[in-house]
């Protein structure tokens, strides 16, 4: 639970009209108080509530967004997307982060009930059962974006993650490609990961290409995840001819340690990434890759947030198309 100002009050030793006092920094104190009072409250955690002000209003006009701990390209366009669309519509953007794998969610989600945002939008995080409710319990509008859970009353937009890879790897087995690894994603990740092994694993299927587990190199999304499953790939002598990458940062890192032993994409090996992000197409070569549609997905989220903000409408969930878009790092095998 959030510290209050009585809590404050409490442990230092002061009335909790002084800590209203030095928390507003409206004078008639010592430093000596002062320094007490705003130690405690740090020690406590304690966080003011900039909108008390607006506590008499029905509405704050500012839309809150909770996302994980920033390690990719991936969220900017959707970020940019949210704030374009808020600001169009007379609403200001509050961002916080969940921690990596969601571990602050509960007090991102308190921060927002603090700040008494009009509306929620949780991107990219996985939301376990606590949290749902948690997040039900604040009473506004929401919508996730590029994740879902199993629950009917969550609304999301997103992918069909399946059905990306799938595309992805089909393009390879149509230029040729037999020997075909994966890189990134985590198995355990059921909202991102798993959908898009399994999207991977059908189209080898689907095509009569045996699956070989040894061409999984699971990790995360990052840079570096594809740094390392390229050295795994060429530790394992593994005779790939092309890697399906989970991101197209995982496929900026395959390319790096190609390079850094002479592997010549796509002559050599060709590379395919996933998300369309800003880095795709300044890569050498210019990346071949799953488009996700993210600018538009913030949009879309927040017009539906503003939405039901404004009209009191239900949310309905939406799964938005994917499309490949073909550069320069993918060779036809003869």
């Amino acid at each position: 639970m959030a510290a209050t100002i009585k809590d404050i009050a409490r442990v230092a030793g002061v009335s909790t009209a002084t800590v209203s006092r030095v928390i507003n920094n409206l004078g008639g104190y010592n430093e000596e108080t002062e320094k007490k009072v705003m130690a405690v409250a740090k020690a406590l955690g304690y966080r003011k509530n900039e909108n008390a002000r607006s506590l008499v209003q029905k509405s704050t006009n500012t839309i809150g967004v909770i996302m994980p701990d920033v390690t990719t390209a991936f969220y900017g366009d959707i970020i940019k997307g949210i704030e374009d669309t808020s600001y169009e519509h007379g609403y200001s953007v509050i961002l916080t982060h969940a921690g990596s794998h969601g571990s602050r969610i509960h007090e991102s989600m308190n921060l927002m009930g603090e700040r008494r945002v009009d509306g929620l939008i949780i991107v990219s995080v996985e939301l376990h059962e606590t949290a749902i409710e948690a997040l039900t319990s604040l009473g506004i509008p929401f919508i996730l974006l590029s994740t879902k859970t199993n629950r009917e009353d969550t609304p999301y937009i997103k992918v069909d993650d399946y059905s990306a890879a799938y595309t992805a790897v089909k393009y390879l087995i149509d230029n040729n490609h037999r020997s075909i690894g994966m890189a990134g994603a985590n198995p355990d990740d059921s909202i991102a990961g798993s959908p898009r092994i399994n999207g991977y694993t059908q189209a080898l299927l689907d095509h009569g290409i045996k699956v070989d587990l040894n061409l999984i190199k699971p990790g995360g999304f990052s840079f570096e995840s594809g740094k390392t499953a390229m050295q795994a790939f060429i530790e394992d002598e593994a005779s790939i001819t092309a890697v399906f990458c989970a991101s197209d940062e995982v496929a900026l890192g395959i390319m790096s340690t190609c390079f850094e032993n002479e592997i010549s994409v796509p002559n050599d090996i060709s590379v395919v990434g996933y998300d369309n992000s800003k880095v795709s197409h300044m890569s050498i070569p210019p990346l071949t890759t799953v488009a996700q549609p993210l600018y538009e997905m913030g949009r879309e989220g927040c017009l539906e947030v503003i939405a039901a903000i404004q009209n009191k409408c239900k949310i309905e969930s939406k799964v938005i198309p994917h499309e490949l878009v073909v550069r320069k790092s993918v060779k036809k095998l003869t």
